[in-house]
């Protein structure tokens, strides 16, 4: 897959269908944030949630086993960090 379509590929998932099923970034990954912080009794942000989870893609690429998805998922979860970041 090529930069372009990755990006693409992460556009299109960020600004298509995922609002309508899961609402917006910023609201999914504030409700992530405080579940998480039930769980392990600290302070997080949607910009955590973001960056944890592009961690969890980059697990996946180390393994040598990675497929499109993941780094399209990791273009997604970067620029939908930015974006809560920038809030």
């Amino acid at each position: 897959m090529t930069r372009e379509g990755i990006l693409t590929a992460a556009l299109n998932c960020v600004n298509g269908q995922r609002d309508e099923t899961y609402g917006s970034p910023e609201d999914n990954f504030n409700t992530v944030a405080a579940m998480w912080e039930a769980y392990l009794g600290m302070e997080l942000r949607a910009k955590d949630v973001a960056a944890m989870m592009a961690l969890v893609k980059i697990a996946r690429i180390s393994t040598g086993k990675s497929t499109d998805d993941n780094w399209v998922d990791l273009a997604g979860y970067a620029a939908c960090g930015g974006e809560v970041d920038s809030l």
